[in-house]
């Protein structure tokens, strides 16, 4: 699987983007996940979803701001981020956890198996 995430950019305190990741080869039945990681930081895990969309998963720092969704059709999964703050700085990583039959969404770095390059956002005061 081939990951690759665009929408990241420059924005206000207080706006928004949306995030997409196109994935290519093989993309049944894998959990998505978003995670970040700032200078100097540790990634940390963001969001996660799972293959159908019934299950989603949020660290607090988005919790009630970023909306995670799915589009299996068109192999998409996307992160929409409302009530931007300066600390969502960061590059965002779209991940694939390719373990079939998961019953609960992970948040570890290491259980997911691919991973895009990246996207920049940066968020001003």
């Amino acid at each position: 699987v081939q990951l690759v995430e665009s929408g990241g950019g420059l924005v206000q305190a207080g706006g928004s983007l949306r995030l997409s990741c196109a994935a290519s080869g093989t993309f049944s039945g894998y959990t998505m996940g978003w995670f970040r990681q700032a200078p100097g930081k540790e990634r940390e895990f963001v969001a996660a979803i799972s293959w159908r969309g019934g299950n989603t998963y949020y660290a607090d720092s988005g919790k009630g701001r970023f909306t995670i969704s799915r589009d299996n059709a068109k192999s998409m999964v996307f992160l929409q981020m409302n009530s931007l703050k300066p600390e969502d700085t960061a590059v965002y990583y779209c991940a694939a956890d390719r373990l079939l039959g998961r019953l609960i969404i992970s948040t570890k770095l290491a259980d997911y198996d691919y991973w895009g390059q990246g996207t920049q956002v940066s968020v001003s005061s």
